[in-house]
């Protein structure tokens, strides 16, 4: 053989042919068009000196895929309202990058801004404080005060105080002290970490919060003074509770401050919370730690050296998160998952609720805490279907003190809404002809800005305004030119190709067992090509959420608007049990797993046949973890229906699961229902486990025969990668043709950025191997 030739032969990587590899090809440089646009995380605004423009600044994000993390910048822009119907954004020529920035937080003026840059090792914590030119103080928190700063959105809580001098904060407890050993055995006392001839031992295992949380230490409550760089502890917290989501409490002259923070209790231990409001939680307060600078200049009338006792503030409610206190600081206003925390859903329709408070700073337990919005159950149509909130901005009001504009789920839109926390009147006040989803960013006085954007339209940011010209003062909506979305020509043309609309699709077999919600329609979003290119329809993806106790939006989706350039419809169920659409439907699904779901997605698959926009032969399926649970039922109920399949991270065998997921209690209240929280526990019965088993996908491995890509994160804590491996493992038992992708570092979400793209980019290639 000639060793010249043999060595040039082509080797394709492991699980590609050649036709497989051009297609690779093909999608690969597709989907990075996509992968590149842009993301705002958040967005303030400042007043200028003069007080008539204002500055707007946007945390942006865009996914670094060489780097396999997300690149973080800040880009400002001049705002000049020049009449009631324009308004100009005059943007700064470039972005600037924050290269090893965790969060920033600027103060409640504008006239500094907090940095924070948490160590990837055993390194210090920095936090900076910035003014409008330089830095002005930076410190360096070591290990032995606390661990990483949380910025994770849940646990995270940074506040300033009103004068700005101090700042709270949440970060790990520091690392306990671990037993130290030597070749003679246990040495008192221990050693330094670099001795020799030494080595520190494990301790006591620490649980954690699970997903996500796995290797995180207790979050606990820390105060910095931005003058010194002075650290303390927060003192008097029961060590049982993890707490989060601190703010400054009102001052009351010659009183030392409040901090109000959440705190979930550990007891009896810590299952999994992220994604999870059905874990109890508190409103708590608790006053400041005292400074020696403040000791020396205030003349304090409460005896602050001495330890003052946690007041709970909600103890007539399961749950109370995200404090927000209004500008006069008159109430305390919050939000709360009760009905989440005593259904046992990981997530339901939240209410909202108001506490006066006290101007002497005179604190009580018993404190009224009153209804603002309700858990609504079932709406008429058209109507407000309840609250479906996952956060507060920073600054909420409008100026007229009792107004906050927040986002929520309405459908399968998300809205802007106006909530008036005095008269509890609630206004949708983002478009009501609008299918697109609307995402408040920020507040500009007592204007909007927002961003807006479908399955095909990038975002676009907006600029609301109350047109006071207009019959009942309606808000009237600004298109805001700018370069934060921009995308390809390729991306524009693609998109300007497809169309959406949201389908109402009415229940199947309605009976009279069934609640006035759960006999409602429920949707569904269908995306097409809008131009008919022959007589056949183009091939259909099955889109299912997780959850289940979730929902799709009608916004931009960078994976999905990439698999619809393909020349795919998609259709995107939001079954029974989904957010948006009142608490009836939702607690309609827990104890139908399996059979409620499945029946909803094929109703909607039927539907869109039906109107001849789908064709029966070319159906595939595609679902991440409960919306996986989804697709593997799917193809086992329904074995001649989709022609391929893919799924991340997929429930397949709830028998598996509750054994080895940080959520059990999931298993337990979606097979049973919100009785099976009564049934929870760590040693499941033969009883459960045989129930577990029929209500799991892999009862109907006999039936599949559907090709199927799993994508699976190898950390996932919480559908374990066992889950997926056992159900894939099963298909090739049975020769279905199975591909398998396990990515070693992802956990639940696969968010990292290279994964993502890898996932995606397979899916796509496999579905065109099968829907052709």
């Amino acid at each position: 053989m000639d060793g010249s030739k043999a060595g040039s032969v082509k080797e394709l990587p492991l699980g590609l042919d050649a036709t497989t590899e051009e297609e690779y090809t093909l999608q690969s440089k597709s989907l990075q068009e996509f992968t590149s646009i842009s993301s705002i995380d958040k967005a303030w605004t400042f007043k200028s000196d003069s007080g008539t423009n204002s500055q707007a600044m946007f945390s942006i994000s865009q996914p670094n895929l060489l780097a396999n993390k997300r690149r973080k910048f800040i880009l400002s822009a001049q705002i000049s309202k020049e009449s009631n119907a324009s308004v100009n954004f005059q943007w700064a020529p470039f972005p600037v990058e924050m290269t090893g920035v965790s969060t920033i937080v600027p103060s409640p003026s504008g006239a500094k801004l907090l940095v924070i840059r948490n160590p990837d090792n055993d390194s210090p914590s920095q936090i900076e404080i910035w003014g409008s030119s330089q830095l002005e103080k930076e410190f360096h928190i070591p290990q032995s005060i606390h661990g990483s700063i949380y910025i994770d959105g849940w646990f995270e809580g940074i506040s300033w105080n009103h004068d700005e001098t101090f700042i709270a904060y949440v970060a790990e407890e520091p690392s306990p002290t671990k037993p130290t050993f030597t070749g003679l055995g246990y040495k008192k006392g221990g050693c330094m970490d670099k001795d020799l001839g030494s080595w520190k031992g494990q301790g006591d295992w620490e649980e954690d919060w699970g997903e996500t949380y796995a290797g995180k230490r207790q979050p606990a409550l820390f105060v910095i003074n931005i003058t010194s760089g002075e650290v303390q502890a927060v003192k008097g917290i029961d060590k049982s509770l993890s707490v989060g989501q601190v703010v400054w409490a009102p001052s009351v002259k010659g009183l030392r401050q409040y901090l109000v923070f959440v705190g979930w209790s550990s007891d009896p231990r810590k299952l999994g919370i992220k994604y999870c409001y059905n874990r109890g939680c508190a409103l708590y307060a608790i006053r400041a730690p005292t400074f020696e600078s403040e000791a020396d200049t205030h003349d304090l009338k409460d005896g602050s050296t001495e330890d003052i006792p946690v007041v709970t503030l909600t103890k007539s409610i399961s749950s109370a998160f995200f404090p927000q206190f209004s500008p006069d600081g008159k109430f305390l206003v919050f939000l709360s998952a009760k009905s989440s925390v005593d259904s046992g859903a990981h997530w339901s329709t939240n209410s909202l609720h108001r506490i006066e408070w006290p101007i002497d700073g005179k604190l009580s337990s018993s404190v009224e805490i009153v209804d603002v919005i309700p858990v609504v159950s079932t709406a008429e149509d058209g109507c407000f279907p309840g609250l479906y909130c996952s956060s507060f901005l920073s600054n909420p009001w409008l100026s007229d003190g009792c107004t906050m504009i927040l986002s929520s789920a309405w459908g399968s839109r998300q809205v802007i809404l106006s909530v008036n926390v005095l008269s509890a009147e609630v206004s949708r006040i983002s478009p009501l002809d609008s299918d697109s989803s609307w995402n408040v960013f920020t507040l500009d006085g007592d204007n909007v800005i927002a961003v807006s954007s479908s399955p095909v339209d990038v975002p676009q940011i907006k600029y609301g305004y109350v047109d006071k010209a207009t019959k009942n003062a309606a808000w009237s909506w600004l298109n805001v030119s700018s370069p934060i979305f921009r995308c390809s020509e390729k991306v524009k043309s693609l998109l300007s190709t497809l169309q959406f609309s949201i389908l109402t699709i009415p229940v199947k077999d309605v009976n009279d067992n069934l609640t006035k919600g759960a006999r409602k329609p429920f949707e569904a979003i269908f995306v097409s090509s809008n131009t008919k290119r022959n007589d056949e329809c183009d091939p259909l993806i099955v889109m299912l959420h997780g959850g289940p106790h979730s929902v799709s939006l009608s916004g931009f989706s960078k994976p999905l608007a990439f698999l619809s350039s393909l020349g795919y419809s998609l259709l995107i169920v939001n079954y029974r049990g989904s957010l948006g659409f009142g608490e009836e439907a939702l607690q309609s699904l827990p104890g139908k797993v399996g059979s409620q779901d499945v029946n909803d997605v094929l109703t909607a698959i039927d539907h869109v046949i039906d109107k001849g926009l789908a064709s029966p032969s070319k159906i595939a399926v595609l679902g991440g973890s409960h919306g996986g649970f989804l697709t593997t039922h799917l193809i086992g109920q329904a074995p001649d229906k989709f022609v391929a399949a893919a799924v991340r991270n997929p429930v397949c065998n709830l028998a598996l699961m509750v054994g080895t997921t940080d959520i059990p209690d999931w298993c337990y209240v979606e097979t049973y229902g919100s009785e099976g929280i009564k049934s929870m526990t760590e040693a499941p019965s033969a009883e459960h486990l045989t129930v577990f088993h029929s209500k799991s996908p892999i009862s109907h491995i006999s039936k599949v025969k559907t090709p199927t890509i799993f994508v699976l994160g190898a950390q996932d804590l919480r559908v374990p990668v066992s889950n997926g491996l056992q159900y894939a493992r099963a298909l090739k038992e049975r020769g279905v043709d199975v591909k398998v992708i396990v990515f070693p570092h992802d956990v639940h979400g696969i968010e990292r950025p290279q994964s993502d793209f890898e996932s995606f980019l397979n899916i796509g290639v496999w579905f065109k191997k099968y829907c052709k």
